[in-house]
């Protein structure tokens, strides 16, 4: 037995440093965000896989096209995410960074390619919001009300173009008939008493809701007391359509498609609203089909019309789509989506 005082002998031991094992530096929320990263450029070869028909038809009648009509076509389709961005900051009060809107909408457009009606497009608007501090009812609002002036300043450009060119229109083949219009019309009843009956039903949904429907009512009376917001969302919203139509316009003009730049706009008008209501990734197939014949209405060849609406979707979605797909990662693994 040893001699020595019990106040000299060592209260403890050395703690050993034992290295934390590699799999815990994966937590879970670092695994989603990986996941969330790569899942854009997995959407991409799949659907590549799938629609590549498409894009190498597309992409051969765009090689023989003239360069100066698609840089045109190119402009107006980065103009679309510039004017995204504007309707975006005129539907909410506060100011947003000008550079990462942008960059927001640019990553948006490729997530809008994914899921229908517009939800990737307002998933990334409202996460990006979010983390710029937006409350989520306030974010959430402003989402409602870009919604809602995007189709009424359609309409209106629509019917401004009917007025002024009223002999571009046959109306016996592109108006629908009234069983049409009647089925539209009950859907659209159908749908908003549904909405209704169910907020009715179910109790917990009316509390939130009346806080959506306070904030935006203030917001949208706080926004057209400040004209800059006021041309920025509505000036913006009829801007959207037109620059769509240059679009097409310039594709269909490097293609020598036989119709005026006034046709090919009123064309797209007609095909986007008359297709719009039916929830296609992007808008693509319901939107494509009523394009052609539209423009085929108006005197242009089947073939020519086809041709034109697939280079314009090569135009808007498949050049952009990769690098779209690059800045949303990015802005994901920044945390600043």
């Amino acid at each position: 037995m040893s001699s020595l005082p019990l106040s000299d002998l060592p209260q403890s031991l050395p703690a050993r440093s034992v290295p934390a094992p590699a799999c815990s530096r994966l937590s879970p929320a670092r695994l989603a965000r990986h996941a969330l990263t790569l899942l854009p450029l997995l959407l991409i070869g799949a659907w590549a896989v799938t629609d590549w028909p498409t894009v190498r038809d597309g992409a051969a009648r765009l090689a023989s096209a003239d360069p100066g009509w698609l840089l045109a076509g190119l402009f107006f389709t980065c103009m679309g995410w510039v004017i995204a961005a504007v309707v975006r900051q005129g539907a909410l009060p506060e100011r947003l960074p000008p550079g990462l809107l942008l960059a927001s909408q640019f990553a948006a457009g490729a997530a809008n390619q994914v899921l229908p009606a517009g939800l990737g497009a307002h998933a990334v608007t409202l996460r990006f919001l979010q983390n710029r501090g937006i409350p989520l009812a306030r974010a959430t609002a402003s989402l409602a009300l870009y919604s809602l002036v995007k189709p009424i300043a359609k309409t209106a450009v629509l019917l401004a173009f009917l007025a002024a060119f009223p002999e571009l229109l046959h109306l016996g083949e592109l108006v629908p008939d009234e069983r049409t219009l009647l089925m539209v019309a009950g859907g659209v009843a159908l749908g908003l008493g549904t909405a209704g009956v169910f907020v009715t039903a179910v109790r917990p949904l009316r509390r939130p809701l009346l806080c959506f429907l306070r904030t935006a009512l203030t917001d949208a009376r706080i926004l057209h007391t400040r004209p800059s917001r006021v041309l920025a969302l509505w000036g913006g919203a009829a801007a959207t359509p037109l620059l769509q139509a240059s679009v097409i316009a310039s594709v269909g003009f490097a293609l020598g498609l036989p119709l005026s730049w006034t046709q090919v706009v009123l064309a797209s008008l007609l095909a986007s609203t008359a297709a719009g209501a039916v929830p296609a990734p992007g808008g693509i197939g319901p939107v494509d089909a009523a394009l052609v014949f539209t423009m085929v209405t108006f005197g242009a060849p089947t073939g020519l019309a086809a041709a034109t609406v697939i280079g314009y979707r090569v135009l808007t979605v498949w050049v952009p789509l990769l690098p779209g797909a690059l800045v949303l990662s990015i802005m994901v693994q920044h945390k600043i989506l």
